[in-house]
């Protein structure tokens, strides 16, 4: 009987099922430094213990982007080590920052299963959870997943297709018990720009790009304890080439999205999102957003935006994004829409 572990494929799923992934992760200070030194992130929130204070929080939190790449790195071995492609993100939310100390640990549910029609793969859609030391739950989303079969001959499953909401509901948008931004000091946060300033269907050039280095996105994907191949071994794919990790494009698009929406502060939700074309070590990630909704939340002066954030190849300054049959263009690599909370 082997000791390793090949990695589950399509034809281990079934709906119901709960998976709980190991390893649980201390989080320390050197998280932190080391994802600002992987990505130009300046949000004031998350930088300053005194500026997090002044807003009414213990302290500044992880970045939220932090608290995601480590609860979906736990999830890859029994998820995608053998995934062909990850295909979407839906329904998530951000539940409690999380603080240097707090240990996380996460579990997924398969909530969906579908055998594409070459009968080679098919897609799993899983509901995770990060849970923290106390068992609370600090983040929660879907997520979907092209996987290999590993017998083509394996009987289809039914079908289950799961109906996840088109976005996350600004009601169910779950801001920190203390947050107040009623003393906000925009000078200090690097931009006068408010909640009042934006509005719906504005678009924003964020003007700066940064071109990707190997070493850099292995160090952060391995950082993560992502064990998918296709990020490792420049073997699994036919072109020879290792493929960047979502979240890495995730968190540099996001950064650069401090210019423009520097008083974005915290995510706390997630919305929906693709990975439209691959990312390889050379490419220059551009970005550029668009205000999709707004809302008011009862913490005091505290506002959210639902924002579309893209990551491109090259220029962004076109706000490239799809052609007119309904595809990504070739230069867009991420289409993301998620709400964050900004003063008013």
């Amino acid at each position: 009987m082997s000791k390793t572990n090949p990695g589950r494929f399509f034809e281990d799923y079934t709906v119901g099922q709960v998976i709980r992934h190991a390893v649980p992760r201390t989080v320390a200070e050197g998280e932190r430094a080391l994802y600002h030194a992987l990505y130009p992130a300046r949000h004031a929130l998350y930088s300053s213990d005194d500026f997090a204070a002044d807003c009414g929080l213990e302290g500044s939190p992880l970045d939220d982007l932090i608290a995601f790449h480590i609860v979906f790195g736990k999830t890859v071995p029994d998820i995608s080590l053998n995934a062909v492609a990850n295909l979407g993100y839906a329904d998530g939310r951000w539940l409690r920052p999380v603080y240097a100390g707090d240990t996380l640990r996460s579990e997924s549910e398969v909530i969906g299963l579908k055998q594409n029609s070459n009968g080679k793969s098919g897609v799993v859609w899983v509901r995770t959870r990060g849970i923290n030391q106390v068992g609370e739950t600090v983040l929660e989303y879907v997520r979907w997943v092209m996987v290999r079969k590993r017998d083509v001959d394996a009987a289809a499953p039914d079908t289950v297709i799961p109906d996840l909401p088109t976005a996350v509901a600004a009601t169910d948008l779950v801001v920190p018990e203390s947050l107040n931004f009623s003393e906000y000091d925009t000078e200090l946060a690097g931009e006068p720009h408010l909640w009042g300033d934006y509005q719906i269907g504005e678009k924003i050039d964020h003007v700066d790009g940064v071109t990707i280095e190997e070493a850099e996105h292995m160090l952060a994907t391995r950082l993560w304890q992502n064990t998918a191949k296709v990020h490792f071994d420049a073997t699994n794919r036919d072109d020879g080439k290792r493929l960047i990790y979502g979240g890495h494009v995730i968190s540099m698009a996001r950064a650069l999205s401090f210019n423009g929406l520097a008083n974005a502060q915290m995510i706390v939700a997630l919305n929906g999102g693709a990975h439209a074309n691959p990312c390889f070590a050379g490419d220059t990630v551009r970005a550029w957003s668009e205000v999709l909704d707004k809302a008011e939340t009862a913490a005091p002066g505290v506002g959210a935006l639902r924002l579309r954030l893209v990551a491109t190849k090259g220029d962004s300054s076109d706000f490239p994004l799809k052609a007119e049959d309904g595809k990504y263009l070739p230069q867009v690599l991420l289409d993301l829409d998620y709400w964050a909370l900004m003063p008013m």
